[in-house]
């Protein structure tokens, strides 16, 4: 007999606010989820990354966090953090515009994702890997190019045989909306702040 499809436990998804850092310390693990990184490899000069490898990178992203700052969203699968995915404008990452196969193509670029166009946000933009044979899991820690493409992203240029850059617009983004989604976006809640953040 084939055997019963395997039930998938149900997701959730939360912005990194400052009282969910201990389950992004939880999913990254004791090598801030690959060498030591803790998400600061595209925020900071190489040098700089190098330097501060480790606890002091794991410390800059924190205070990034306490910030107010939300850098991201935490995947979260029956309660546990299960994934990661870094969210914020493309100037929050300068390195980008240092790197010879992934520098600006124009002024209008954001990375930013789904929540982020309810916003005000006109376009998300991924760095994904292309891949001619197997890796290990920690190298294609920016996505692969499949995933995007199911995700409805468009490659819009492909800087070199293993990258590519890939684009969701607002447009794409609407049209996958539901009337009553729409009106909810046109017309939000009142937007309830962090815990002891302040401001608009």
């Amino acid at each position: 007999m084939p055997s019963q499809p395997v039930a998938l436990p149900a997701l959730e998804f939360h912005p990194l606010t400052p009282e969910r850092w201990p389950d992004l310390v939880t999913l990254f693990g004791e090598r801030g989820a690959c060498g030591g990184c803790w998400c600061m490899w595209w925020r900071l000069a190489r040098s700089e990354w190098t330097r501060q490898r480790g606890e002091a990178n794991k410390q800059a992203f924190r205070q990034i966090v306490a910030s107010g700052e939300i850098p991201g969203i935490i995947a979260y699968a029956d309660g546990q953090p299960v994934g990661w995915c870094s969210v914020e404008p493309r100037e929050a990452f300068p390195a980008l515009d240092r790197s010879r196969t992934l520098k600006r193509l124009d002024d209008l670029l954001r990375a930013v994702v789904d929540y982020v166009c309810a916003g005000g946000g006109k376009v998300i933009e991924g760095y994904p890997q292309r891949l001619g044979k197997p890796v290990a899991n920690a190298w294609v820690y920016m996505g692969l190019a499949s995933a995007f493409l199911k995700a409805g992203f468009t490659e819009v240029a492909r800087p070199s045989k293993s990258r590519s850059i890939m684009r969701y617009t607002l447009q794409t983004w609407v049209s996958s909306r539901t009337p009553s989604d729409l009106a909810a976006e046109m017309y939000p809640a009142p937007r309830v702040r962090p815990p002891g953040r302040r401001g608009p």
